[in-house]
């Protein structure tokens, strides 16, 4: 199993770092970042175990090696040059956890940085854990009581897609599921600010029902419906963000070209504009450490 927004954190005086780790084939990026910068992409070939990292400032600072989305990654040690000091680093941002499908886990990103949850906590300064599950997101019962027992600041659930093309849940079952979804995450976190994100368009299935008769244009309905009642009912801190105004009809020509999944470019943009349109909106519930 092999997740998105894996990050190594450590603080260093050093010019260069070397991370070694198990080949599991296939070249793999990773990346180096300082603050919201990234600092260095580096390609590692599938017989090469060793990731080299020379960007780095020479000066005390604080970094985070992101591991490759696309790959198991083993790790075996981290190396500086000698004299020079190593350390794990606290990460006392603001905590922000996102659910989602394989539009979460973004494998045709350009790099482990530049997915779209990576994007958006680099610009908004978050410390990110991204459950973006490749054929998965189908509200399952065990994924909503692991987010109930990670503190967040902030969460947000994109969901729908892989329900509709799954045709896993009904007219019948999917606003209920959204709804105790919420509600089991609720049972720890009962002020955290939660956010709703419907699909982002994918033009085969806006208006053509599955097998159980759901198009993504009927399930933003339901999810809209289901977040007007649980905020009718005295949910305060829930939101609705449509994902059509996250990644429109103006991005399927140059950033969908499977018309489900956003290439590298398509990726970065929507994390930029989740930013705007939903982070920047939103206010955070920080919480204990």
């Amino acid at each position: 199993l092999f997740r998105s927004g894996v990050r190594v954190r450590f603080t260093t005086e050093a010019d260069r770092v070397e991370l070694l780790c198990d080949s599991f084939g296939g070249v793999r990026s990773f990346d180096l970042t300082c603050g919201g910068d990234l600092l260095e992409t580096v390609a590692l070939p599938a017989d090469a175990d060793t990731v080299s990292f020379t960007k780095l400032t020479g000066s005390a600072a604080t970094y985070e090696i992101w591991l490759t989305q696309v790959a198991p990654v083993v790790l075996r040690e981290l190396v500086v040059p000698e004299g020079a000091t190593l350390a794990p680093a606290p990460d006392d941002r603001p905590r922000w956890t996102t659910y989602g499908s394989s539009i979460s886990h973004c494998g045709a990103a350009h790099s482990p940085a530049r997915t779209w949850p990576a994007t958006a906590a680099r610009i908004a300064n978050l410390n990110l854990t991204c459950l973006g599950y490749g054929g998965q997101c189908h509200l399952d019962p065990m994924i909503a009581r692991m987010i109930r027992d990670v503190p967040a600041d902030i969460i947000s659930l994109k969901v729908g897609i892989n329900v509709q093309g799954g045709s896993s849940l009904s007219p019948r079952t999917f606003r209920p599921a959204v709804i105790g979804m919420v509600q089991v995450i609720r049972e720890r976190q009962p002020v955290t600010p939660i956010v709703i994100v419907s699909p982002i368009i994918s033009p085969p299935r806006e208006t053509t029902d599955n097998a159980v008769g759901l198009s993504l244009t009927k399930m933003r309905e339901e999810l809209q419906d289901a977040v007007a009642r649980m905020k009718d009912c005295g949910d305060t801190n829930l939101y609705y963000a449509d994902g059509l105004e996250l990644f429109g009809e103006d991005c399927v020509e140059p950033y969908l070209p499977d018309l489900l999944h956003p290439n590298g470019d398509g990726y970065e943009l929507l994390g930029k504009r989740f930013v705007e349109q939903v982070l920047n909106r939103v206010p955070l519930k920080k919480t204990q450490p």
